[in-house]
C-alpha cells in the first residue's frame, strides 16, 4: 500500500532525473547517484526518468479529472520517504519539465526531505538549487542543506569514458548528502507516523 514504509524498514527514495532534452547529461549522473544510494543498506531507490513519465505540460484546472500519466506517477511520489532531484542549470535556473512535475502534485511532497544534484558550467548548477529549495519549501517539504553541485561536470571524465574520476570532490559531497538526507528521512518519516501532516 502506497505510503507504508517498506517491510525491511528501509526508506524509500525517488530520484528524480529533471532534463528531457536531448542528448542530456542527467542520466549519467542519475547512474552513478543511483549507484552510491543503493550501496546503502537502509535506502530502496526509484528512478523517475521524467523523459519517460512524459507528463502533460499543461495542468487541469481543480474540477477537471488528472490525466492518466500524472495518476501513474503519484504512487511512486506518494510512496517516497525522501526525494534526490537530479537537475541541469539553464539560463541560471532548472529545466520547464520539472517545474509543471513539481506542479502536478502537492500532497506527494509534504513533510518528506529533499536534496538535490545539479550540473552546470563553472556555477555547477547553484542557481537551479537555490530556486528549487525556495519552491520545495513552499510545498511543506524539507530542503536539506547538502547538495551536490558539479561545475565544469564534463572535466570529470577519464580516461576510458567512464564518470566521474574517482578524485572528485562530488565523490565525497555525495557520501554526506546521502547521510543527511537519509536522517531526515527517518525522522520525518517517523513523525508522519505518529501524526499526519495537515496544512
Amino acid at each position: 500500500m502506497c505510503g507504508q514504509m517498506p517491510q525491511d524498514g528501509r526508506l524509500r527514495l525517488a530520484v528524480i532525473i529533471a532534463s528531457t532534452r536531448n542528448g542530456r547529461f542527467g542520466p549519467t549522473v542519475a547512474d552513478w547517484f543511483t549507484a552510491r544510494a543503493r550501496r546503502r543498506a537502509d535506502l530502496e531507490v526509484d528512478l523517475v526518468d521524467l523523459a519517460k513519465a512524459d507528463l502533460p505540460q499543461t495542468l487541469t484546472d481543480q474540477d477537471e479529472p488528472l490525466p492518466q500519466r500524472v495518476r501513474d506517477l503519484a504512487p511512486r511520489l506518494s510512496a517516497a520517504d525522501a526525494f534526490a532531484v537530479i537537475t541541469p542549470e539553464y539560463n541560471r535556473s532548472f529545466p520547464a519539465p520539472l517545474k509543471t512535475a513539481i506542479d502536478w502534485y502537492y500532497e506527494e511532497w509534504h513533510a518528506k526531505p529533499v536534496t538535490f544534484v545539479a550540473y552546470g558550467r563553472e556555477s555547477g548548477g547553484v542557481h537551479a538549487v537555490g530556486q528549487l529549495r525556495q519552491i520545495f519549501t513552499e510545498l511543506h517539504a524539507v530542503a536539506i542543506c547538502d547538495a551536490v553541485v558539479l561545475p565544469r561536470y564534463w572535466e570529470l571524465f577519464t580516461a576510458d569514458g567512464s564518470w566521474p574520476k574517482a578524485s572528485a570532490p562530488c565523490n565525497d559531497e555525495v557520501a554526506a548528502a546521502l547521510d543527511r538526507l537519509t536522517w531526515w528521512a527517518h525522522a520525518l518519516r517517523e513523525a508522519r507516523a505518529r501524526q499526519p501532516y495537515k496544512i
